[in-house]
């Protein structure tokens, strides 16, 4: 009796934390962020501020007011003047030593994460890195530039392998074509088993490619294919 009753209260306990853990995970990230919103606030005018009005703050204002600024930033830049006005403030940070670099760098990761990453990712893969006996998953972003590989022997390819739990930042490296593992998986799978630390996906949904299979169309690793 007593043994069942503790199997009973063992596992509903854990499916009480499945349950809750996601949800308050959920909730504290969304109170950081909306807290951090918040502090924009602080940049209106008192006249424009709703805080100067309403009798108590109301969390939120600020995200709301984020998200304002960037669709209004994206409707200006969409029509002929917005978009010259922009290109202008980007060519004055690329010609900034300094900021050139962060401008630069912050301004590719975010077009391949927003707009391009289905194009720039063409296949998830197993590279051995850092060292033998050691794999990670990378990207597969297309073949290196000829300056790149001048002084190599081999064909070689571009990897992007990201870091976990954040998979915007990572590692830029060059692999031999012949090192390269192709995994049949999504990129979209491929992020959530790296953010989640490899807790998304069970080992019986990945699967290696055999040996000389096909890779997928367009693939980098497959150039005759498409």
């Amino acid at each position: 009796m007593v043994k069942w009753l503790r199997s009973i209260l063992k596992r509903y306990f854990l499916t009480g934390l499945l349950v809750l853990i996601p949800i308050s995970l959920c909730i504290y990230i969304l109170n950081i962020v909306i807290s951090l919103a918040d502090k924009f606030l602080r940049f209106l005018p008192l006249r424009y501020n709703p805080d100067t009005y309403l009798p108590f703050h109301i969390p939120g204002l600020g995200f709301i007011l984020g998200v304002a600024v960037i669709f209004l930033v994206g409707l200006v830049t969409a029509n002929f003047v917005g978009k010259r006005v922009v290109d202008g403030i980007g060519y004055l940070f690329a010609r900034i030593p300094l900021v050139r670099t962060i401008y630069t760098g912050a301004k590719e990761v975010v077009q391949t994460f927003i707009h391009d990453r289905p194009a720039q990712f063409h296949q998830v893969a197993l590279i051995e890195y850092p060292r033998k006996g050691i794999y990670c998953i990378g990207f597969v972003t297309g073949s290196p530039s000829v300056v790149l590989t001048s002084e190599l022997r081999g064909d070689f390819l571009n990897i992007f392998i990201p870091t976990t739990p954040n998979p915007t930042s990572g590692f830029y490296i060059l692999v031999s074509r012949e090192e390269i593992i192709p995994l049949n998986i999504s990129i979209e799978d491929a992020f959530k088993l790296i953010m989640s630390a490899g807790m998304s996906i069970s080992a019986n949904q990945i699967e290696l490619r055999e040996e000389g299979g096909p890779e997928g169309k367009g693939s980098p690793l497959n150039p005759k294919a498409g």
